[in-house]
């Protein structure tokens, strides 16, 4: 399952991204891999639509939200959390 959840977001931020997969880091933040303020949100929301989660994020202001996007890890860290949060 976390390899699953790890596998989608890298596919949905490389798609955003205009990269390969392959490409993608999980120490790299979105900035680092092109990804603008519009991506962002564009991430979340296909995130949101493939685990069919709400993330909690405000766009006006990413860095008061509780979902942490400062690397690829931490995306997926946050997602699994969300999933399990939801399970239980």
């Amino acid at each position: 399952m976390a390899q699953d959840v790890k596998e989608k977001i890298i596919g949905i931020i490389a798609e955003q991204a205009v990269l390969e997969p392959s490409d993608i880091g999980m120490d790299q933040s979105l900035e680092e891999l092109g990804i603008d303020s519009l991506g962002l949100v564009e991430s979340i929301f296909a995130i949101e639509e493939a685990f069919d989660i709400s993330v909690p994020f405000n766009a006006n202001e990413p860095e008061q939200s509780e979902f942490d996007i400062s690397s690829v890890a931490a995306i997926v860290a946050a997602v699994e959390g969300l999933i399990a949060d939801q399970k239980a």
